[in-house]
């Protein structure tokens, strides 16, 4: 067969190789090529047409290490092990084979094209496995095993997405396959607009391309999801702790104003007792939707405004736009275009697009200037008050979708058109943000929350999924969003409460609430001319359902926190799919059960349409305890189970270890000193951390925390309260501990006998006046108590023998 232009090019024989420190470098027929050794699970690999590489700078942090492999040069390949990785360099074709130290393929190119070009677009091609599933990417819709699916990454204002619509607002090219007890991730770092087909249209390969650049890729083997994902994490940046705050609920609207309004919304979530945190200014705080500014009609007096919140205890997060209007008489837009911190065209002219305030300049965040100006300009918020921001329309947005692909980009001074730099755009615009605001207050932890983005977004921003709908699909596609994100490295992120578009239903918000309860980042939003999506909005009822969910996301708040610190240090997810930790297990990629996951590793939420009142669940192996009656039911099967609007299917793991504490109406409010400790008898050993610090600042770095782990040694019967470390006083005095599904009456403390106490647990607040259902066949009985006992929480190690 004679080849011609459309036949794809491929790197061709080896023609020289050297070693270097870090891995080996060098030529083939038609290309160049380095694989390089990061950790003993992590090998990049680059491949380029071109004479040199042109890497992304902005995702990877992390370095490789010197001297981590062995190398064997043999007849017809070369071979770079590790202690987990073996992979093998076909000398005819430059084909790629990753092995674990057994022998298992784990992952292998096609022998004739595994990588290719066709014209500028690169590929690389792999061999499907039999019964081959692939897990995350990002922020995609669907189901959670993404086989036979085609994937587009290529950041898109998307209003009102279906809920298998792509692309969506953001993008991570990293993805997992699992196959015959294997697991392997693969981080494709190319910022070009690139497809992921997994087995779509074909049974022969799954692949991956990109319009244009090169063949860069990074590719993961351990013996578990977690550790893959961790080591995603250690390459592109753990994230930081969040301020505790920006744990608690949100309030959001598009818009609230002006300012009278504002202050009655934080009034009336105190005067009817129902917790929260933040109150978020949308574009309507602005003159004519200009960034950096207020309405002087609608807020003549903002600092006052923002001080009044402050002693209520509200934070005030304010959305940014990143189309600065062409204005002669407006700043900022002076001082972009005097300092050349715009977007421009080949010829040097401003590109201008349409958005909110009309045709705008767009800051050029790939250039350090622009970034260190926008920190500047940031200053207008932060000596109002202003807590926090909310980066929007950072794909860049632009009436009309569409940016001229030559529009040019500084790409930290290597220079880069549209097509290489739109998906970087809102990695870029949250981490000016980031820097700027702790270049303002460099004593706190910042707090930005993002729509778009790229890998590594995660050092620097929490994501929410965009503009979703009001209805039950949207419910449980942004629950999948959320986990598939924590799959992709991202742990801080969440959906729109209610639903941005359209009126949410009643019952709706009930069920939607409850579940978001249990979600990382946990706002209610709303557009403009839509149903109001305030907790009080939809009746009493309502009301109540969402005022005890909302009191149980902060009786949970030192399980909640210690999870993100968790988070901060291994990069794992807060929110679980259950594909994480039961990843062989087929019955978890399920349709009906794809959307469970668990939260804070213990909890097992069961989200279900807010039409239904009873539902079928999967419950994994082990034994679970129902979170509201303490029933406890065998894993390792399908139950059918009731689920009133008021109660969400909630379980936890037999063996676990739940902290909770006092209801409180927001983070910094003073609980009773108490810590509550609730033991679910199981097996073996289990433990759960207890961490704090200020919940602010950044001085828990320099040991300004308080740290200890409650250990369960089920087997004979003892609780371990270990000691403290760190330099931070807890704000716990004394500690209740509840026992359940144990029958031991009496615990020694201290040498000293203690007889345990029925004690009630009161996870949810009774709201029997609104019930939905009458009291009969669908009705349980809720746990009313369980034995406890009471200890002061001293410093040091403490033992708890049961009898």
């Amino acid at each position: 067969m004679q080849k011609n232009e459309a036949y794809p090019k491929v790197p061709g024989k080896l023609k020289n190789y050297r070693l270097t420190p870090t891995g080996i470098s060098g030529q083939t027929e038609n290309s160049i090529f380095q694989i390089q050794v990061y950790a003993d699970n992590t090998f990049r690999i680059q491949v380029s047409l071109k004479k040199t590489f042109q890497p992304n700078p902005y995702s990877v942090v992390a370095e490789a290490n010197e001297n981590a492999y062995s190398f064997e040069d043999q007849d017809k390949f070369l071979f770079l092990k590790t202690t987990k990785i073996h992979l093998s360099v076909s000398k005819e074709n430059f084909s790629l084979t990753f092995k674990n130290p057994s022998g298992q393929v784990i992952s292998e190119d096609d022998p004739n094209y595994g990588i290719h070009w066709l014209g500028t677009e690169v590929s690389n091609y792999k061999k499907l496995q039999e019964w081959e599933k692939f897990i995350g990417l990002g922020e995609k819709t669907g189901g959670l095993n993404r086989y036979g699916q085609t994937y587009t990454h290529w950041n898109t204002d998307h209003f009102a997405y279906g809920t298998g619509d792509d692309p969506l607002y953001l993008s991570i090219p990293f993805f997992m396959g699992l196959h015959h007890g294997l697991s392997y991730g693969i981080f494709f770092d190319n910022t070009h607009k690139t497809t992921f087909n997994f087995g779509a249209g074909n049974n022969r390969y799954a692949y991956y391309s990109a319009e244009d650049g090169d063949l860069d890729y990074y590719f993961f083997h351990d013996q578990n999801i977690a550790d893959i994902i961790t080591a995603f994490s250690y390459l592109t940046g753990k994230p930081e702790l969040p301020q505790k705050w920006a744990l608690g609920y949100q309030q959001c609207r598009y818009s609230y104003y002006p300012d009278k309004d504002v202050i009655r919304l934080a009034q009336t979530f105190r005067d009817k007792g129902i917790p929260a945190d933040v109150i978020y200014l949308d574009i309507h705080h602005m003159e004519k939707y200009k960034v950096f500014t207020f309405d002087g009609n609608n807020f003549p007096d903002p600092s006052s405004m923002i001080s009044y919140l402050k002693k209520s205890g509200f934070k005030v997060v304010v959305i940014l736009d990143p189309g600065i209007k062409v204005d002669e008489d407006y700043t900022p837009y002076l001082e972009g275009k005097s300092k050349n911190l715009f977007l421009k065209y080949p010829d040097g002219e401003i590109y201008q697009g349409q958005v909110w305030p009309g045709w705008c300049a767009f800051p050029d965040f790939t250039l350090a200037q622009t970034r260190d100006w926008w920190a500047e300009k940031l200053k207008f918020y932060t000596d109002l008050g202003v807590d926090g921001f909310w980066t929007d329309m950072n794909e860049p947005a632009t009436w009309g979708q569409t940016i001229p692909n030559l529009v040019q980009f500084d790409f930290e001074g290597v220079g880069g058109n549209h097509k290489k730099s739109r998906n970087v755009y809102g990695l870029q615009m949250a981490r000016s943000t980031s820097e700027g605001q702790q270049k303002q207050h460099p004593e706190s932890r910042p707090f930005v929350l993002t729509r778009s983005g790229f890998a590594g977004v995660q050092r620097h921003a929490a994501v929410w999924t965009g503009d979703n709908v009001s209805n039950d699909e949207h419910m449980l596609a942004g629950i999948r969003l959320v986990n598939s994100l924590g799959l992709s490295g991202v742990p801080f992120s969440g959906y729109d409460i209610g639903g941005f578009v359209g009126n949410c239903s009643p019952e709706l918000f009930a069920r939607w609430i409850s579940i978001a309860a249990f979600c990382p980042f946990f706002r209610a939003h709303t557009m403009i001319n839509s149903h109001a999506s305030e907790p009080w909005s939809f009746g009493e009822e309502v009301e109540g359902i969402a005022r005890n969910y909302i009191r149980l996301r902060y009786k949970l708040m030192p399980l909640i926190y210690t999870a993100f610190y968790q988070s901060s240090q291994n990069g794992l997810p807060v929110a679980k799919s259950l594909a994480l930790v039961y990843p062989f297990d087929d019955k978890v990629y399920h349709g009906a059960y794809e959307n469970q996951y668990l939260f804070c590793d213990s909890l097992l939420i069961a989200p279900v349409e807010s039409y239904k009142i009873i539902t079928k669940i999967y419950l994994p192996e082990g034994d679970w305890y129902h979170f509201f009656s303490d029933k406890k039911t065998r894993g390792g099967q399908e139950v059918f189970w009731d689920c009133p609007l008021d109660y969400l299917p909630v379980f936890v793991a037999a063996g676990s270890i739940l902290l909770m504490q006092s209801a409180i109406q927001y983070v910094d409010d003073m609980h009773d000193g108490r810590l509550k400790i609730h033991v679910y008898k199981g097996k073996g050993l289990q433990s759960q951390d207890l961490y704090e610090d200020d919940g602010k600042s950044r001085q828990y770095l320099n040991g300004k925390f308080s740290k200890r782990t409650i250990r369960m040694d089920h087997d004979h019967g003892v609780l371990t309260i270990g000691a403290a470390t760190g330099e931070f006083t807890s704000s716990f005095k004394k500690t209740k501990i509840y026992f359940h599904g144990f029958s031991e009456q009496v615990a020694i403390v201290r040498g000293q006998e203690q007889k345990m106490q029925a004690n009630n647990i009161a996870f949810l607040d009774e709201i029997s006046e609104f019930d939905p259902l009458p009291v009969g066949e669908h009705a349980f009985q809720i746990c009313k108590s369980v034995p406890a006992i009471t200890i002061d929480l001293d410093t040091q190690e403490q033992l708890i023998q049961l009898r």
